[in-house]
């Protein structure tokens, strides 16, 4: 359980991280979302997202909702 807990919480941190950069709000995101069809709310994506445990489709909908065309999986030194 410990590596999936790993995993969960560094795909979190890569999608906070690109909302952060972005300054797009949980409410952005469920808006930008319902704009290219899905049906999120600002509560499903706030427990998605605490948790850790969406899915690659997912963070790929975030990712495109948000314009990221790149993403960094570490922070550089």
């Amino acid at each position: 359980m410990a590596a999936e807990d790993f995993w969960n919480r560094k795909a979190r941190g890569l999608l906070k991280a690109e909302l952060k950069r972005r300054e797009v709000s949980y409410p952005q995101l469920a808006e930008k979302l319902q704009t290219m069809g899905l049906q999120e709310t600002t509560a499903s994506i706030t427990n998605k997202i605490s948790r850790g445990a969406f899915t690659a489709a997912f963070l790929l909908q975030c990712l495109e909702a948000i314009g990221c065309r790149t993403l960094r999986l570490e922070e550089p030194s």
